[in-house]
């Protein structure tokens, strides 16, 4: 028979399997809760560990142990003064113990909840769940930052295009130093002399032994100048290169909503849980991210995001007026040759007669320049949902910014009735796509 062996490593303090076992079972409750949370907490808060806490009901293991009221069992209780060896004891009734029931003490302290710490992957791994993402969706949003090849010094083997000319000229300059390599100069110098000498019509004895000496000398120099090469293969040293965290760029996320009497607190939530997904996603590829909620009627706002989700504030609906609240907190605080632009606008459709048009000016000959990518959500009654399946079908605001989706490659837009709804746009935000320049 097999025997299989769990080898993985199990975290500090923490048994893996039983954590796993535990998560199965309590799974329901556990994102009860996180939904919860993520419902009445920020939205910079729900990427990280959650402490959660449960009712101890729900928690207990089962276990073993001896029926009280039947068998026989012989013990005896040291340090007592009423029973000696040999007494029996009488079994206790119903209800006669000392625990927390009816009939127990009154002033023992109990424990009503269990606090469990999920750590951020748990955490995500429960919220994505009935949004229908698949693992590589998952897999996306869990990735550290990006890695490019940094220098990192020099190596003595490598490809030729990453030669360090200098490096190598001065490991040369060393070793010909070292090894007293004869210079050009002294050559040079040498045979000036002997040309000189063999210049004389009668030379003298002395002068015939000192060109003998200076040919022998200039023989031994150019062969010690041909034996300790200009340049040898040691000298060579290689641009040395490894993965390093690139330093990302700054992004800002805007979030647009419509708080109109029409969107209520369901759409208020599908619009959160969309919005936390792209703070998540950007989150992963950018060391700092801020984010800019922007609430219209009639009239538009830069706030809070508990006066995002949460006001009461309603009115009519003037989609034009959130774009230019958006294009004036661009121009004074997030110029785009420094910033990265993300927009996210949620809407339930509804728009003054005729400010469609405005928006569509303003998205084409303005704010499309300067995102990395809009998007947006239209969010519908689930009864709608049948009626606009089309695409051809729908709101004013709809069909206008449709004409924006034919122009510009980074603007998308879908329709969501319901959680699970929201992955077509992430699909489509998420997945790799070629390099293509902007047209519009």
């Amino acid at each position: 028979m097999p025997n299989f062996i769990d080898r993985r490593l199990n975290p500090k303090d923490k048994s893996l399997s039983n954590r796993q076992r535990f998560l199965r079972r309590a799974r329901v409750e556990l994102k009860r809760v996180i939904n919860e949370k993520i419902s009445t907490e920020k939205i910079t808060d729900v990427d990280a560990g959650h402490a959660i806490s449960l009712p101890v009901s729900g928690t207990s293991e089962p276990s073993f142990s001896p029926d009280r009221g039947t068998g026989r069992r012989e013990y005896v209780l040291p340090g007592n003064r009423e029973f000696v060896l040999g007494d029996r004891l009488p079994k206790p009734g119903a209800g006669g113990g000392a625990g927390a029931g009816k009939g127990g003490a009154a002033d023992l302290e109990l424990e009503d909840d269990f606090r469990f710490v999920l750590s951020r992957e748990e955490v995500l791994d429960l919220f994505f769940e009935d949004l229908e993402l698949p693992d590589m969706v998952k897999s996306s949003l869990k990735e550290a930052i990006a890695f490019k090849p940094r220098r990192a010094g020099f190596t003595t083997a490598g490809a030729p295009t990453n030669i360090n000319v200098g490096r190598s000229m001065r490991n040369s300059f060393g070793r010909r130093i070292a090894l007293r390599r004869p210079k050009q100069a002294d050559l040079d110098a040498i045979a000036d002399e002997i040309a000189v000498l063999e210049a004389e019509a009668k030379p003298s004895a002395v002068s015939s032994e000192r060109l003998a000496g200076l040919r022998r000398d200039l023989e031994v120099l150019q062969r010690r100048r041909k034996l300790v090469a200009y340049i040898d293969p040691v000298d060579i040293r290689f641009n040395r290169f490894e993965p390093m965290p690139v330093p990302n760029s700054n992004a800002v996320m805007f979030c647009l909503m419509d708080v109109s009497g029409s969107m209520g607190e369901r759409e208020k939530d599908l619009a959160k849980r969309f919005f936390v997904l792209l703070h998540l996603f950007l989150k992963r590829r950018y060391e700092r991210i801020d984010i800019v909620f922007i609430r219209h009627t009639h009239q538009a706002h830069e706030v809070d995001e508990e006066t995002f989700f949460h006001s009461t504030q309603s009115g009519g609906t003037v989609v034009s007026t959130a774009l230019e609240e958006m294009r004036r907190i661009i121009e004074e605080r997030y110029p785009s040759r420094d910033w990265n632009i993300y927009a996210a606008q949620a809407s339930d459709g509804d728009n003054l007669t005729g400010d469609s048009e405005n928006c569509v000016n303003l998205l084409n000959n303005e704010l499309m320049k300067l995102c990395q990518y809009y998007a947006y959500v239209e969010i519908l009654d689930e009864r709608e949902s049948a009626i606009f399946r089309s695409t051809d079908n729908g709101t004013s605001l709809w069909r206008s910014y449709r004409l924006i989706g034919k122009n510009w490659r980074n603007f998308q837009m879908t329709r969501i009735a319901k959680p699970g709804d929201i992955y077509p746009v992430f699909h489509q935000l998420f997945a790799k796509q070629p390099k293509t320049a902007k047209s519009g």
